[in-house]
This record gives C-alpha cells, structure tokens and sequence, in this order.
C-alpha cells in the first residue's frame, strides 16, 4: 500500500514505527478484509461442543483464528470451560502478552482464567530479538471477555462441578435459542440463524442476562466456600488495588507513576518501559524505584522526547502474574525554556559534597589509578584512552555518572568514538582516528554534585599521503545555512602542506543512501567555505573536502554530518516537534494565499558573502506569492548600467538563496530577484549595493613574540600574541625544528585558540624553536618569526608562601588560624600545609617550633598546647610533589585568650519523625541564647551511634533557615545519632545535645500517605494509621507548621483513617504535607507536592472530570492498493456500546455508496473507505467517538494542495493497479556496461504470456533483434555493441498483447549520454593491460591494450610526476586497441617512472612501469642492436630498378638497358652471362656512371646472345643480384608462329 506525498518524507511515518500494538491490530485488520466475517458481536451465546474444542486447541495463531470462526460466529464472547480451551485462553494471553498488548486490548481471562491453577508465565520464544522484529505478529482475537483478574487455588472436585453447571446451562441455552448447536452447517445456515438471532426479544435477551448473572454469583459463592476450606486459601494472586495513570508532561519535568498491588504471597513488582525492564543501576539519576507495603511508584526525572513510551507494572507471585499499562507523553515547551519554571529547591552544596542515592550529604573520595597519558596516533588507526577509578565510599548499586569532554565539550557515543563504563573502569575508544578529535580529553566522575576529573591531551597525525608531496586532509567539514537546493560548505585547512602551497580545495558530496560522491567544483577554491547548488530538495547528502598542490590531491576528509536539502522553516518545524508518532493530522493556516496570483518582488536582498571566485545572494520571499510554490530569477548587471541579464536561464531556483559564479573578479555587479509562478513573472527586487568581486575576508597576519617554557621533560609551553585585527579567526597552528636541522613538524593538527599551547612529544634534552601561523577561512597567514631556543627539560618548582594569616577563633590554650593558598603552586598540585609557631615576649620573638608533623590539607588549622594570655606568631609554607615551600613571613602576633561568648547557644527540643530504612525526618527548636546577633541558619551533623566523636559528619554545608530536614541515604539497620549547631553573624555555636539513637529501618505496619483524586476531579491526601493508642490523635501539617486550620484545606478525620482534601489546588498550596500520630514513637508520613505534581494532579483532576476516550493513532488517510482513499483512526480501547460519527465539512455522512464505513471495538479501528475522491470531497474530514461519558475527536484538513496531491496520488495508484492487469515493466528501461565494454540495455517484465510481443525503438525507429525474447528470466536486453556518439537518442521499449501494453524510455543524450559514455570510458580504462617495454630501431616503446578506443577516452603520460611535453623526441599515439609511447633516441635523461593516466571524464585511471636499472639496459641495448641493423639494411649495396625480367628483341636490333644502383660506399658492380662473367667489348658495352647507374648495351643483338644476364652489385653491407632474361628470335619464325596461332583459332571457332 503506497503513501500519500506528505507522509513519503517523514521517516517516522513508515509502518515500522508503529508500536507493536498498532502493528497487531494493522495486521489483524487486514485479516478481516481478506477472509469473511468471523467474529460478530451480539449477546453471549456458550459452545461446549468438543470438535471446536479439538479445533481451537491443535490450531494457534491467525490458523485457529480462522478455524475458530466457525465455533465462535454467533458471540463475541464464548464461555467455554472445557480444558481445552482454558489452555488455549492461556497461550492467547502469553501470545499477547508477548506481542506487548494493553490488558484493554487483550481481555482473554475470564472465568477459565479464574478456574485455572496454572502459574502465568510469558511464553518462550526461540526465535532471536532481531527476528522477532521482522517476523509477522498477527493480532490474537480475545476468545473471551471480562475483568482481568487472576483467581487460583480451587480443587480439582469443585473444578469438575462448576464445568458440569456450566455446561448444563450452555446446553439449556443453545437449545432454547437454537443457536451454535453445530459448527459444521453451510453458509445458508449460518446466515439463517444470525437472522433467528438478530429477531430475539427483548425478554430473551434479559432473560439470558439475568441467568448468566444468576451463574456468576452461583460460582463466587461456590468459590468462595470452597476456599475457606482450603488449606492453601491464604495464598491469591496479585491484584491492582490503584493502577497506574497515564501521564502527558512537559519536557524537563519529572513524573511519577503510582500503583498498589495487593496478593499473598507479598507480589515482587517490576516496572517496564516499551517492554524492556528498567535498569535503575545503569541510570541512577534518571530513574527512582520505590515499593512500601503493597505501595509501589516509578519516578522519572528530567523527562525528554525518549521518555515517551508505553510504562508497564507487572506484579507476580506462585499464584500468578498480572500487569497494569499507563502511557507517558513527553512535550517540548515552545519559545524559550527556563530550568526554574520546572525546578525548585536547587541545591547549592560544595563540590566537595554529593548527594547519594539515600538521600543524605556524604563526601566520596574519587581517585584514579592506571591514568591514560598524553597519546599519539595517526589517521585511521584505532586509539583507547582508559582509567581505573576508586571510589569510597563504595555504596552499592549506585554507579558514578560517567563523562568524556574534548575541550570541554561533552563528547557523545558515535561511529568514530565509543565509551564503556565497567564498574571500575573508564574507557574511551576511537575506532577510526580523525584530526578532528585531536584535542584535551578530560575523564569527569560525578558522584552527586560533586566530581574529580583528569585530563591529558590526544595528538592525531596525518595519515601517509597516497602521492608523496600531496598535502594532508582538511577537517571539520561544516555544512551551513542549508536550503531546499543549496548549501555552505565550511572546512578548516590542514597543518601540512606537502611542501608546495596549496592551490585550492576540492569539494565532494554524496547522497545518504548511497556511495557514489561527485565533485561539485570543477576548478579548486582557496576560500575555505564554498556554495554548493543543484541539491534536490528533501533528500540528504554527506560532504567531504579535498586539498590539492602542484603534486597532487590528499586523502578525503572525514565526511560531514548529514544535511537535509530543506526549507529552513520545514527544518524548524521538524526539530521543534517531538519524535513521537506521525499522527497524520495537517493543520492548515486560516488566512489562506490567494490562487492565481503574480507573486511580488523578493526583499531584503544582500550580498552575504563575495570571494574570488562566487557571490552569494540571500533574500526574503515575498508576502504576495499566490496558492503554489515559487521560483526565483536571479539578474546581474555591470555597475554604472542597466543591462540586466538573467543568470539561470534554464533552471530556477527554489531557494532564498544563489551562489554566482563565473564573474570576472574586480569587477563591479549589482543584483537582483525576480519571483515566478504558473501565473507568471514579478517584477524585481530592489538592487543590491555595488558588489566588487574580490575576497572581503583578509588572511590573518602572523602573530608575534613566540615565548617558550619548560614544561615537563618532554613538552614545553609556547605562548604568544595574538594576530591583530584577525576577522573570523579558527585558530593557530604550531610548528617545532631541532635547532640546525631545518625540518620542521606541526605540533598540532587542529587549530587551536588562545594564546598558549602545551607542545609534547619533544626530546628529552634537545633544543627547540617554534613558530606559529594563524589560520582563518581566507587561507593561512605567514610564519611568525622563530622563537628563542629552549632546552626540554622538567620545570616543576615548590609552591610559593600562602599569606593573610589570620586567627579564626581563640581559647585559653589553643587558637585556629586560617590563611589563603599561595599565588604559584610551582607547576603542581599543592598536597598540604605546615605550620610553624613562635612566642613573641617584650616584642622579642623566640624560636620557631612545628605545629603539626603530618600536613594537613585544609587551609585552617587549630593549634593546641598553648600558654594562656601568651602572644604568638604564625607562619605557614605549601608543600607539593616537588618539596616544601618558602614559609610566609611572621604573622601579625595574635594573644591566646579566650574569646568572649558571640556565637549562639546550642539548638533546643530534638527529636526525629517518619523513620523509615534510608530516611528520617529530624525536628528542633531555636536556642534560648542567641549569642550578640539573631540565628540565620543551622548546621546538621550526624554519624554511626558506636563511632568516635571525631567522625561527626555535616549534612550541610551550608547553613540552613529551616528548622527540620528530611535526611536521607541513611544505611538500612544501622543506628545513628545528631545534633545541631546555630550560626549567626560572630560564627557557629556549640552542638545541641544528642538526638538518638535511633535505627534506620521501617518498623512493620508503617503506611505513607496516599494521594487520591476520585471521580469528580477531588483531590485529597489520605493517611492510616494501625498502631494509635487510646489519646493518639492525627494531626496535619504543612511544612512541619500545623494546618488544621488552613482555609485551602478540609480535614476529615474518622478513627484511624484521615483526609485532608484541597479545595483549590493552586501555586499556594505547594509543600511538604505532613500526617503526625501523636502519642506515638515517631510515627508519621509526609508527601510532597511541587509544581510539577500540582500539574499532574490538576491534569489528573481534569480527566476525571471530562473523560475522553484515549487515542492510539489520530485520524490519517492511506492510499489503498488499487487507489482507494482510506480515512481511519484507532482508540485505546472500546466498549460495546461505543458508537462513531462522520463529519464531512461540518455535515454528518452516512453509510452508501460512496462511503463504506466499519467501527471494530475489538481493535479500537474505525475507518471509512471512498472508492475515488472527486473536486467535492476537499474539505474537512471528523470522526467522532462516544463510548459512554468519555468522548474524543479527530479531524483531518485536506484542502488546497494538501488535497490535490491526495488525489494525484490516488488516482497515480489507481491507475498503476490497472497498468499492472496487463503486461507491464517491473523494472523501467536502465543501462549497465558489459567488461567487454559493450552497452547492454536492459528491462525487467512482469505479467506476460506467449502471446506478448516486445519492440525495441531508437528515435522513434523500430530496431530488429536477432533474438525473440521468450521471458524465462523476466529480462529483456538490448546489447549495443562498439558504443559511440552515434548510439546516442532516446530509446523505446514497448510491451503489448490483448490484455493492453506499457512502454519504458531511456534518454541517452546530453547529461544521461555523458554519464554512460563516462561510464563506457571508465570500463575501456580498467580493461587496459599493464604497460610494456618493446625496443625499436628507432627507440623505445611503452604500450597497453585496451578492449577498443573512444576519442573520448582523455590519455596523458607523465613522467616522474610531471606531464610528458610531445615533441619529435617523444610521441604518444593510438594504433588500433593500441595505446603507446614512443621515446626516440633514448638517453639516460628518459629513465624513471612512466604513467599513462586514463581518464574517463571523472576518474582518473592509472598504469605504471619502470623504464630505470635492467629494464632500461635491457631495452637501450636491444634498441642499439635494432638500430645497427637498421642502418646495415639502409646502406647495403642494392639495386633500386630499372632491369627487366625478361627482354624479347629481334636479331639485329640494338638492346640498351639501364638501371639504378644504391649503396653507402658506392657499390661495386659485376656482369654474368650463364653464371660466367661478362666483360664489356664493342659488341656488349657495359658502364657505370657515378657508382650509381648502370648500363648495358648490345649494338645488334644476335641469336647466340640470348641467355640468363645478371648484374651484382656489392659493397662492404652487403651483396645483391638482379637477373634477366634476353630472348633473340628471327623475324621468319615470329610470322610462321603467328601463322600457326591464327590456324589454331580458326578451326576452334569453328
């Protein structure tokens, strides 16, 4: 099923995001409209026959769904209490409890459930969690109805009678009515008997009613007798007594789901979320879990977008397992968000305090042991950082908060980095280094509010250049200001050049999805941001950057985050919605644009941005701009005239944005905006301001006074100034050399900001310089100048003298002093103080003496064994790993005395309330004495009853104004003791006496309070108390301060049990409640309500109040297969008596034949199907439900757009189902190329028969194939074989037979020929052979062969890297499938390394040999050898022509020959006559001229003279003979032979 165009963008709309809730009930629906009706509803009717019994018990699944339909026809609800069926209700609910369904949507226990005493279990599964995801899960019919409650223990005896009752009366029934007495009767029977059924009275109908409640009580009462007499009759099985609530919040809140659960044994609770057990030890602070006596609550802080999900509470027990569901929906607040709109009480404790899980203050101890290093790693490879981590206390099951920061940025699990916590151990994991996680990474271990943290610094080097002297990759590649079809690409340029200046930038985009990348510039950018166009909107893409340099182009950067080509608003639209479910509502504006509209000029145009080589452009749509979409025309001009030229001619632009490039830099535009539409043109925008082409950002100057310091022995800190006037600064690259090696090593490869940089890595003892460059998105500036030399060694020095000594308080014979840390700590963390104290008598000081041997860690200390009224001074000195410091001069002299009494007396009244395992609640009162000034606050110390005095604890702090406090994490069974201390203006005063001991445990019989809101919206506290004596009296409070009397409150009090209920919760109402029992040990509950609960009660108030129907899914509409327009919503759950309305624009529709309507209560589905969707059917579409009070609604708006491409699509689908009924293409017309380098077009078929013919067309032009198809396979080829430029056109492929046809086109011109030839060219290019090595007489040749050759395969040769200049000397040429080089006259110059480089048109491919050592020695000597033969065969003596092969002459006549010799030196020459030599007389005269012409002369020839001639000729090259052949014949004989010839051919014609 396809769907509609706007749910085709949004991921979550896919069916897979469906819960398995919807899934089921999606799937079970489809069912119903496959197969017929199989599940009706009307009143109970009881089956006992034991076929259906055998049917429903050897089936499971969607099967016995099926088979069951038969047994079950006639009632919703079948009570069978055969055995077989009690089992089969029992896999039912397993299944469904498996597959994750609500208790409302499954209601499969009823009174078999109750008969039975099987244990509830889930059902195994062997199939694996991934399998489970993809299988099928069918929706399992409830075979039975009623409450879900689990009711075991009854005796086989009293089994065996309520089955033979029950049966009796089914029996009695089916007899009566006539109905369900056979499963096996045909269709017509059935349909008989629904009528008989439909036609019962109304009497009938009560009367059936009346004894099957006569039935249910007769059972309870038997059941109930039978289980007082048995043995086991204490034991039932879990049952909610509150349920939990759904609950919808905003985001950051906290909420709390509640429920108490009552069975024997005492049920174990657990809480679910979307069916995963919740693990509150692996997020401590996200998760509360709370259980007290049978009072059970889940509470969840800080709630996101991820929070929003189904919660279930599944109790359970030997007696059994039962599960109750709520919901919780997180949601963002819009506009700004304020922490404290949702948070009070924050706290303000120390670091050096935490809060535990228990709730008190306790100071942990965090050490890390086994700590990573500063580390060093390259491009690619994989890196862990790890620690061991001590913590003490060690508190169980509350595990620290993890985290990893770079620079201080929390660093997030990804493909690249990986984080593991291990219980003990931290570890941080790079599976693929990049330059971008270069940086400080800190380990921070919270526990509470308070933390310890390490760090240490990650260098990542570049990874080997594939080409040596290619530059190192750029990082950080940032998509910005992203549109529908535009995007800015951002990149930080590398440390490393290679060598050479980089010359520009390459940038690289692929689409998600896919790994084809594309190069978007076809020429390099320096500027480092770059405009890229042509995106197609919606979809997402991925970048990557390339650095280029005369040698060549680096290895890709790390690839971008992936950006959507979306309107901004869209994109904001979507990031502000939560993630929850597409509900499929469409919410349209009220003021709608106007159709048919010329859109008006674009505003607020600018020039954002102007380099070199682009200009961007940025508008604002206008507010005129019709009912569609628009698109804009951008015109440039030269400045100073109004010649106006449109810029994108053919394509518009969708987005307020536009990247122009091509302009002539220096030169002065003006712009501006057209918009268009179907209704035509717009007029311009206003002109931009005169725009000179040219980089707008300067490169940073260098920066200066480049200090180093020692550090440790192997790094060292260099500081310096900061670049001036630096605009859009990234940051600074460092650079080190060894003083007199002149090579120089970055010693960052991420920029870094600031001033200071820590360089490590460096020798131990060697001497260093550095320099620093400063880098911004214009390029890099200039070096700075060289720093001073510096040796690396360690520099860690003692800390200096603390100072301000003062004295904090005195007594007779002790005095604490106080004093601040020393200003330079010395390079190390400073361990502790001495202190030294000397007696000043008559203004003399005496000698200095030690007032403490082991140092102590805080900066005050109190110093004992003094002589009263005596005057002393004090010095302190700081001591770190490197020693002791410089003491501080002398203190000021301070009188040891005793202080008059400032400070306040001790607290009064001490007691303590609501004892529970981990808390209590600790009362007192203001001290009598105040001291000089009013208390402003008390400080609470607590500690274990056996420990010594010197192990007090404070709880806080700081002080507080309250005079309670609620302390928390106690440890359970342990005892412990308090007390208190007041603090005013002059200090704090002495500790109250002791409260305690007392043991931290909850004392059996203890209730909370328990909040309530009944059905009319009433909310109340509630508290009971079972352990009151006879004067006891239950007294409530706010905020521990009596409020009986409270006008907001209305207490009910009634023996043991007490209500205060709120007459009008509001903000004046939030606080601490509290229930004391008076004349009691302690006992008392307390609750709070902030405002995130009054909220949530409110919420709660107002549901029960007004109750809706809850809603699964709201109303959407689906294309259906064949074009069907379906509208449907799904609910919680329905009752049988819920009913639907349909609303068409504010008209209720019925039931007809253009609306095909069905309400299944089962599912909770009600939908209405329309066949087609004509011009009257835009409008507004309702559905209403009314189940009972509660009621909901869901409206869909499909107008204007929105309703138009519904119906597009409906109609596209529709006519697919139809195309599809005939022969038709399931895969359109593609091409692919063969390793032969041929072209193969090819189509896939669908539906076909014998008769199905297949045409093949090029322009219109049928093509013959050899070949006829016979559809086997599915495909249809088409094979070009020799591709070329004349292939290219548009090709057709049509499929037709009786039945209709369908055609596929394939256009090969323009872009789409340029890719397939590029592809061609690709394959011509990998099927080249190595290069090889063949001498010549004229040189060296090196060749490869290709499969054939296109001109448009681009071949350049290079060698040693740099590109061959053709010439005379050297010749590059293509014979045949022959590619080569030809080197004349090789000399040692030509040696190295040869490439041919094919390229394709986007990729470049290479073939390498060595022409250099024996290949090179090889091929000279074998070119020499060829080379002297060559010029031996040039040069050897020879005759070029001239002599006859054979020569006829009559005696008598004079025979004269010449010929033309040749030879290098000149030949010499020889005559033969018969193989005898010939010499020259009067009658032969024989000459040679110029050692090059030869002549022979006979003066008159005789008979005697004919014969074999020949002429040799020789030289030191060589020898060479030429023969002829001289006949003499006599004038008679030639007539008597032509004579006889003429006779012969007489008598043959004859």
């Amino acid at each position: 099923m396809s769907l509609p165009f706007y749910q085709k963008y949004h991921e979550h709309y896919d069916r897979g995001y469906r819960n398995k809730d919807l899934q089921s009930t999606m799937s079970q629906y489809h069912q119903e409209k496959k197969s017929s009706a199989i599940y009706t509803h009307g009143s109970t009717a009881y089956s006992h026959m034991s076929s259906a019994h055998q049917q429903a018990s050897e089936v499971y699944g969607s099967s016995a769904y099926r088979q069951g339909s038969q047994a079950y026809s006639l009632g919703s609800s079948a009570y069978s209490l055969g055995s077989e069926v009690r089992s089969k209700a029992s896999s039912a609910y397993d299944y469904g409890y498996n597959l994750g369904l609500t208790d409302s949507s499954l209601m499969t226990e009823d009174y078999s459930s109750k008969l039975s005493p099987q244990t509830k279990r889930a059902k195994k599964s062997l199939v694996s969690g991934e399998e489970k995801e993809n299988q099928t899960k069918d929706y399992v019919v409830p075979i039975f109805s009623g409450s879900q409650v689990h009711v075991n223990g009854i005796t086989d005896t009293e089994e065996e009678r309520i089955k033979e009752a029950a049966a009796y009366v089914a029996r009695r029934n089916l007899l009566a009515t006539g109905e369900g007495i056979t499963t096996t009767k045909k269709s017509a029977v059935s349909l008989q008997e629904e009528e008989l059924f439909e036609k019962k009275s109304r009497k009938v109908a009560i009367r059936e009613k009346a004894e099957r409640l006569a039935l249910r009580k007769t059972l309870e009462e038997t059941e109930e007798f039978h289980r007082k007499l048995n043995e086991d009759s204490l034991l039932h099985a879990p049952e909610f007594v509150i349920k939990p609530r759904s609950h919808t919040v905003w985001e950051k809140q906290n909420v709390r789901l509640h429920c108490s659960v009552s069975g024997w044994p005492e049920p174990r609770l657990t809480w679910y979320k979307n069916h995963v057990p919740i693990n509150v030890q692996a997020n401590p602070e996200k998760y509360i879990i709370e259980s007290r006596y049978g009072m059970h609550s889940l509470e969840i802080n800080a709630c996101d977008f991820e929070d929003t999900a189904q919660y279930r509470a599944s109790a359970m027990n030997v007696k059994g397992e039962l599960s109750a569901y709520a919901s919780i929906v997180v949601k963002r607040y819009k506009g700004e968000f304020d922490d404290t709109r949702f948070h009070s009480g924050v706290s303000t404790m120390p670091l050096s305090f935490g809060v535990t899980p228990y709730g008190f203050a306790s100071k942990f101890e965090i050490h890390f042991d086994d700590k990573f290093d500063v580390s060093f790693g390259r491009e690619g490879e994989t890196m862990s950082l790890g620690c061991r981590v001590v913590i003490s206390p060690d508190i169980k099951h509350f595990q620290p908060e993890v985290q990893w920061l770079r620079n201080g940025t929390l660093v997030s699990p990804s493909k690249w980095v990986q984080t593991q916590w291990s219980g003990n151990r931290a570890t941080l994991t790079f599976s693929h280094l990049n330059k971008e996680d270069e940086g400080l990474y800190t380990l921070r271990v919270r526990m509470g509010e308070y933390y310890e943290q390490y760090s240490a610094y990650v260098f990542v080097r570049d990874a080997d250049a594939e080409i040596a002297g290619a530059p190192a990759s750029p990082l950080d590649v940032v998509c910005l200001d992203a549109n529908k079809d535009y995007v800015i690409i951002s990149w930080k340029q590398p440390a490393v050049d290679g060598g050479s200046p980089i010359l520009g930038y390459f940038i690289d985009k692929c689409e998600v999805g896919t790994d084809i990348w594309s190069q978007c510039n076809d020429t390099p950018v320096k500027f480092a941001r770059f405009p890229v166009t042509g995106l197609i909107e919606g979809r997402s893409y991925i970048f990557r950057v390339r650095a280029v340099n005369k040698t060549g182009i680096s290895i890709p950067s790390r690839v971008s985050e992936p950006v959507a080509a979306l309107d901004p608003v869209d994109r904001a639209r979507f990031k502000s919605q939560p993630s929850a479910p597409w509900t499929g509502q469409i919410i349209v504006t009220e003021e709608e644009p106007a159709e048919g509209v010329v859109p008006g000029p674009p505003t607020d145009l600018s020039v954002t941005e102007a380099t070199r080589s682009y200009v961007v452009l940025s508008w604002k749509p206008p507010g005129q701009r019709g009912h569609e979409g628009i698109m804009y025309f951008v015109e440039k001009c030269v400045a100073d005239t109004e010649n106006w030229q449109r810029v994108n001619t053919e394509i518009p632009v969708k987005s307020p944005r536009f990247a122009l490039f091509d302009l002539a830099e220096g030169k002065s535009y003006r712009f501006r905006v057209r918009c268009s539409n179907s209704a035509g043109v717009g007029e311009p925008s206003e002109a931009t301001d005169v725009t000179v082409v040219g980089d707008k950002l300067d490169i940073p100057k260098a920066p200066g006074r480049i200090i180093p310091s020692r550090n440790t022995d192997t790094s060292v800190v260099v500081t310096w100034e900061e670049s001036k006037d630096a605009k859009e600064l990234v940051g600074y690259y460092i650079e080190s050399s060894i003083v007199g090696s002149n090579q120089w090593e970055p010693c960052n490869n991420n920029p870094v900001k600031g001033s200071r940089f820590v360089c490590h890595g460096l020798l131990n003892g060697q001497s260093y310089i550095f320099r620093v460059r400063a880098v911004n998105a214009a390029g890099l500036s200039e070096y700075s100048q060289d720093s001073e030399p510096i040796e690396v060694k360690a520099a860690i020095a003692t800390p200096s003298p603390p100072y301000d000594i003062t004295c904090l308080e005195s007594f007779h014979d002790s005095m604490v002093l106080g004093w601040k840390q020393p200003e330079k700590s010395g390079g190390a963390e400073i361990t502790g103080y001495y202190v030294n104290y000397r007696e000043v008598i008559g203004g003399v000081p005496g000698k200095w003496k030690e007032a403490n041997i082991k140092a102590v860690s805080d900066q005050a200390y109190k110093i004992s064994d003094l002589k009263e009224n005596m005057v002393y001074q004090f010095q302190v000195a700081a001591v770190n790993i490197a020693g002791v410091g410089t003491p501080s001069k002398a203190s000021a002299s301070f009188k040891c005395e005793e202080w008059t009494i400032a400070v306040p007396g001790p607290p009064q009244n001490l007691k303590y309330s609501e004892v529970r395992k981990t808390s209590l609640v600790l009362h007192w009162k203001h001290p009598i004495h105040s001291g000089r000034t009013p208390v402003t606050g008390f400080f609470v110390d607590i500690k274990e009853t056996k420990a010594k005095d010197d192990q007090w604890k404070g709880i806080n702090e700081k002080p507080m104004a309250n005079t309670y406090l609620k302390v928390q994490n106690l440890k359970e069974g342990v005892s412990y003791v308090f007390r208190v201390r007041a603090l005013n203006q002059a200090g704090v005063g002495k500790p109250s006496d002791i409260a305690g001991p007392v043991v931290a445990e909850t004392r059996p019989g203890t209730k909370e309070i328990v909040i309530d809101v009944d059905d009319n919206g009433v909310i109340s506290l509630n508290f009971e108390c079972d352990q009151m004596s006879k004067d006891s009296k239950l007294i409530w409070s706010k905020d521990y301060e009596p409020a009986e009397d409270s006008p907001r409150l209305e207490v009910d009090t009634k023996g043991n049990k007490t209500k205060a209920t709120f007459k009008d919760l509001g903000i004046d109402d939030l606080g601490i409640y509290s229930c004391d029992v008076t004349d009691t040990d302690g006992i008392a509950a307390s609750y709070l309500i902030d405002e995130e609960e009054m909220k949530r009660l409110l919420a709660l108030s107002q549901e029960h109040k007004f109750p809706t129907v809850p809603l699964k899914s709201e109303l959407a509409v689906e294309i259906m297969e064949k074009g069907e327009v379906r509208f449907w919503m799904q609910a919680e759950k329905l009752s049988g008596n819920s009913k639907a309305n349909y609303i068409f624009n504010d008209k209720e529709i019925f039931e007809g034949p253009k609306y095909k309507m069905h309400m299944d209560r089962n599912t909770g589905i009600v939908e209405m199907i329309m066949e087609k969707l004509q011009e009257e059917d835009e409008g507004t579409y309702t559905f209403q439900i009314q189940d009972g009070k509660a009621t909901n609604h869901s409206t869909l708006v499909l107008i204007g757009d929105v309703y138009k491409n519904l119906q597009k699509e409906a109609e596209f689908q529709r006519q697919e189902w139809i195309r599809k009924q005939g022969p038709h293409f399931a895969e359109y017309l593609s091409w692919e190329v063969t390793g032969e380098c041929n072209v193969l077009l090819k189509c896939k078929v669908a539906n076909i028969k014998k008769e199905t013919n297949i045409i093949w067309y090029k322009d219109e032009r049928e093509i013959t194939v050899d070949e006829k198809h016979d559809f086997k396979d599915g495909i249809c080829t088409l094979l070009i074989t020799e591709f070329s430029k004349k292939d290219a056109g548009f090709y057709e492929v049509i499929l037709k037979d009786d039945r209709g046809k369908d055609k596929s086109r394939l256009k090969l011109v323009d872009e789409a020929f340029r890719d397939l030839m590029t592809e061609v060219c690709k394959t011509i290019a990998l099927s080249a052979t190595e290069l090889k090595i063949q001498s010549t007489a004229e040189g060296i040749r090196l060749y490869s062969f290709v499969n054939y050759y296109l001109d448009d395969l681009k071949v350049n040769w290079t060698h040693n890297g740099t590109d061959i200049r053709y010439s005379d000397k050297v010749k590059s040429g293509v014979t045949g499938e022959q590619i080569w080089l030809q080197i004349n006259e090789p000399t040692p110059n030509d040696k190295g390394k040869y490439v041919m480089e094919l390229f394709d048109g986007k990729t470049k491919h290479e073939r390498k040999v060595d022409l250099s050592g024996q290949a090179y020695d090889e091929a000279f000597a074998e070119f020499q050898r060829l080379k002297q033969a060559a010029i031996a065969e040039k040069n050897r003596a020879r005759v070029l022509g001239g002599l006859p092969d054979v020569v006829t002459i009559q005696e008598g006549k004079a025979l004269n020959l010449t010929c033309n010799l040749w030879g290098d030196p000149s030949p010499e020459i020889s005559w033969l006559k018969n193989e005898k030599p010939l010499a020259s007389d009067e009658h032969c005269i024989l000459k040679l001229e110029a050692g090059k012409t030869a002549y022979f002369t006979m003066t008159a020839v005789q008979t005697h003279d004919s014969g074999k001639y020949s002429l040799v000729v020789k030289n030191k090259y060589g020898t060479e003979t030429s023969d002829f052949t001289v006949s003499v014949f006599l004038p008679e004989e030639e007539e008597a032979k032509a004579a006889s010839e003429n006779a012969k051919q007489t008598k043959k014609i004859k």
